[in-house]
Formats: C-alpha cells, structure tokens, sequence
C-alpha cells in the first residue's frame, strides 16, 4: 500500500484530529485515512440541494421553518472552508 507524508501541518489541526480521532475511537491515522477516502468518495452519497430540500420537507412536514435549507447548506459551507 502506498505511503502519504504531511508536512507542516499546523499545531492546531493536528490537535483537532486528535480530538476528532480519540471521539471516533481511532487512531489518527485510521481517521485521516477515513477522511481521504470520504474525501474523494464519488458525489453519489452527497445530498444535492433537491434531495435535502426534499429531506426537510419529509421530516418538518407542513411545520417547516422558512429558510432552513437554506441555513443547512450555509452551515455546511462554513464547515467546509474550516475543514
């Protein structure tokens, strides 16, 4: 199998995987490993923006909140530019 190194990988995100590897119960390798390969998985699994309108409208029915896909993709957006 095929080796990766990182280098320079700042103080504090190797501080998050950490915490982020130990709440998922594995090592920092096995969590980096799953990030990359989540990563680089084919666009089948992601919710486009129908599916998840969709996925709102099944789970508030007719109570739905004004804005609330909306408000989940921003979320996910700055999620992923903390990412």
């Amino acid at each position: 199998m095929p080796t990766l190194t990182i280098r320079n990988l700042p103080g504090e995100v190797h501080a998050r995987l950490r915490i982020r590897a130990a709440h998922a119960g594995r090592s920092m390798e096995a969590e980096v490993r799953v990030i990359l390969e989540e990563a680089v998985a084919p666009d089948a699994g992601r919710m486009t923006v129908q599916v998840l309108r969709d996925w709102v409208d099944q789970a508030y029915g007719s109570e739905k909140p004004s804005g609330v896909v909306e408000e989940l993709i921003a979320e996910r957006r700055r999620e992923s530019t903390r990412e």
